[in-house]
């Protein structure tokens, strides 16, 4: 068969592609916003790996980050810091950041079925004293990658249960967990604040 042609089934267009998928459902969007809420920082800390998604003249990278757990740092809810410690030394992901800051990161925690995306710009750092708050081992980073978030959101379970990528690993850490409904209803209860603050303010003030 010729995959390269109409007759291969290629879909070549936003409409063919949405019409044949559908929409997301309402869980799928539920548990996005805009900061790293208390239970996505949870995650965070308990996570040792990451994935880093980023893109330059090249071409797209993929690249693996991983380390202690709560090595990616939650400096505030809008800021994460990475260490770049010494690996293959191809810095590709370091090389795209410089020409395009766009980043996206997939934390994941060893036995834990959800996993959790990060969406945002990057900036790349060499700050001696901010290095200094990032020594492992005795050594320091060679660089910070500083992460403006500007999407964060829960991934559902399905693609690990499928592969059964933790069938036979059991972690403590996947236990304390927040669970799926928790991690949505905070950012419910963050869009519900938000809202009656803003009609708050709308208020008169009385004289």
């Amino acid at each position: 068969m010729d995959v390269s042609s109409s007759e291969g089934g290629l879909i070549s267009s936003l409409e063919a592609l949405e019409s044949l998928c559908g929409q997301p459902g309402w869980v799928a969007l539920a548990s996005d916003t805009d900061r790293i809420i208390p239970k996505y920082r949870c995650f965070i800390e308990a996570s040792p790996y990451v994935t880093i998604a980023t893109g330059g003249p090249e071409g797209p990278d993929c690249s693996p980050r991983g380390d202690a757990p709560g090595f990616v740092r939650v400096s505030d809810e809008k800021t994460l810091l990475i260490p770049d410690r010494v690996g293959n030394n191809r810095i590709e992901t370091l090389r795209n950041l410089v020409r395009d800051p766009r980043i996206a990161l997939h934390f994941l925690v060893p036995g834990c079925g959800e996993t959790l995306r990060v969406k945002g710009h990057a900036a790349i750092s060499n700050n001696s004293i901010l290095l200094q708050t990032m020594v492992a081992n005795g050594k320091l980073p060679r660089t910070v990658i500083i992460v403006s978030v500007e999407r964060a959101y829960f991934h559902c379970g399905k693609a690990l249960k499928r592969s059964r990528l933790w069938e036979n690993v059991k972690q403590p850490s996947a236990a304390r967990m927040p669970s799926p409904n928790a991690m949505m209803a905070s950012v419910q209860w963050d869009r519900l604040r938000e809202r009656i603050m803003a009609r708050v303010r709308m208020l008169p003030i009385g004289k």
